[in-house]
């Protein structure tokens, strides 16, 4: 909770403020957010681009069907013409063309000023994966992020008094709004829930462009789960009517892209194309891009993906996938960023020590590889990630987008579709169960990334650990140890890890927290027949705030 919002007393749970029904508790420093004309351009925003987005959401249940009829996701013949000429984004700003480090996290106070004040380039806050979507968390997100911008950001622990303060020379901010699938149920317009991206993405503009124009700067986005580049093109829009309708030139909004899903990895270039003015970067979103092979490919048998732990950026699909990006990228002039290290730090010597080179041998693949940053979960590791960047990158170049390995243009769909080599065992099951029943618990009373068994788990790797379950079940896999998995071996499972969460937690914690009603949602969730698109569609439903 933010220092200004603590304890103020609340408006009714029901306002109506430039044609947006607010029907969530408001106070002072909220009304400072949800202001008469920030709600007006909330208005206008979702009256202009809620129709064309459900028709891309549509069009995505089509896409999916196809895929589940035996289609297999391929490059656009339609499109060959994009990507066969020569063209160029429009440029990259000059406080983004080294970001060798970025870290990333969830839109709290104290993390944002803990992450800007890390010895990294970049801090990405997250309105999606690492960020539960409770009322509070949305609006006072939006009040932190304002302030980091204003440079005023501050916090004092109120159980031992310690201040955090935003330091000298902070690192550049960039926003994740949430996905396009993403609803906003506090907010409606003429009675309907308005996307959370919009929420997120025109909040964050209004109270932000003149700060940093003033400085020289433009509004950064990261922007997630795209499937198509209708959907990059549909975003573009929305950049443009947002330029316009506040008088800037057309390019102060730049977005980094993320390639989370398998679809958008056949249509990198036709995204960067439609977004050519406004794009920057792309990511190499590993976790998400992973829970998508599993989504996308869900009813083909021969590409079911073995435990998650044994899924790697060395295995041939996902290498192809990281080295088509870079390619495609730098042959575009925009950069190519790496994956997440979701490991975090140990109080153990020896463990430690384990992270530390597991991380550096990660880094070092992507930095050979030609990528221009990476991202860390936590900044005990930026050290780590910096030295193989500043090792990686030619001495005096901020960036490596003169690095482009031409092989890598000859990537085929069938490189990218390769299965992955591996096995389904009895304690990868368990520890994705454990996993998931632990990050839902979490996610439910409004943390989104939360540290499990030594990593920084969000939305996305929980994301991989329940479909892995459900895939398992749908296709009749074997485990290790000759067991078939079912429904029933499932919920066997289930039970059991339950007792070890509930030996791990404490019963003061598994009573107190909403641990039982994690386990419905997840037994709902991985043994439905259908595969739930996103665990926190449901999960949104049962949050209370």
């Amino acid at each position: 909770m933010s220092a200004t919002a603590e304890r103020l007393p609340t408006a009714p749970a029901h306002t109506e403020r430039g044609g947006l029904t607010i029907a969530a508790p408001l106070n002072p420093a909220y009304d400072s957010i949800l202001t008469e004309a920030a709600c007006q351009y909330l208005v206008a925003l979702v009256r202009q681009f809620r129709g064309p987005l459900k028709a891309l959401l549509a069009e995505r249940l089509e896409r999916q069907a196809r895929f589940d009829a035996g289609e297999l996701p391929d490059f656009d013949p339609q499109t060959a013409n994009i990507r066969e000429a020569e063209w160029g984004i429009a440029g990259i700003p000059h406080d983004l063309l080294d970001r060798r480090v970025e870290i990333t996290g969830p839109v709290e106070r104290k993390m944002i000023i803990n992450a800007l004040n890390s010895p990294v380039k970049v801090y990405m806050s997250c309105f999606e994966d690492a960020t539960a979507p409770t009322w509070q968390n949305m609006v006072e997100g939006q009040i932190n992020l304002r302030d980091a911008n204003l440079g005023t950001i501050s916090y004092t622990n109120p159980d031992n008094g310690k201040r955090y303060e935003l330091g000298p020379n902070p690192a550049v901010l960039i926003a994740r709004p949430r996905g396009l699938h993403l609803p906003e149920k506090h907010l409606l317009v003429d009675g309907e829930p308005i996307p959370g991206c919009l929420m997120d993405f025109g909040l964050y503009f209004f109270h932000n462009y003149r700060v940093r124009m003033a400085r020289k700067s433009g509004v950064y986005y990261y922007i997630p789960k795209l499937e198509h580049s209708t959907e990059a093109a549909w975003w573009d829009s929305v950049f443009r009517f947002t330029e316009k309708r506040f008088g800037v030139v057309n390019g102060t909004i730049k977005c980094t892209v993320l390639i989370e899903t398998l679809p958008a990895v056949f249509q990198m270039n036709e995204i960067l194309f439609v977004m050519r003015d406004h794009i920057v970067a792309m990511n190499c979103g590993r976790w998400d891009y992973i829970f998508s092979y599993i989504k996308t490919l869900r009813r083909h048998r021969s590409r079911v993906l073995p435990d998650r732990q044994q899924v790697t950026m060395d295995k041939p699909f996902l290498s192809a996938y990281s080295r088509l990006l870079i390619y495609t990228c730098h042959r575009r002039g925009a950069l190519a960023m790496g994956g997440m290290a979701a490991f975090i730090p140990a109080k153990d010597e020896a463990t430690m020590a384990r992270v530390v080179e597991r991380v550096r041998a990660d880094k070092e693949r992507e930095a050979s590889n030609g990528h221009d940053g990476t991202w860390i979960a936590h900044p005990g590791l930026a050290e780590v990630a910096m030295g193989v960047f500043n090792r990686g990158i030619a001495a005096g170049r901020p960036n490596q987008l003169l690095v482009r390995q031409c092989e890598a243009a000859q990537i085929t769909a069938a490189e990218l579709l390769e299965p992955c080599e591996g096995t389904c065992t009895d304690a990868g099951m368990r520890s994705n169960i454990r996993i998931s029943l632990q990050y839902l618990a979490a996610w439910l009373m409004g943390n989104g990334c939360v540290p499990i068994y030594g990593l920084m788990e969000d939305a996305a790797t929980a994301e991989i650990s329940r479909s892995s379950i459900w895939q398992w079940i749908q296709s009749g896999q074997r485990l290790d140890n000759g067991k078939v998995v079912t429904v029933a071996l499932f919920r066997q499972m289930l039970a059991e890890e339950a007792e070890v969460v509930r030996g791990e937690v404490g019963d003061l914690r598994w009573r107190s927290e909403p641990f039982a009603e994690a386990l419905g949602l997840l037994d709902e969730i991985t043994t439905a027949a259908e595969l739930v698109p996103f665990l926190t569609l449901p999960a949104y439903l049962r949050l209370k705030e």
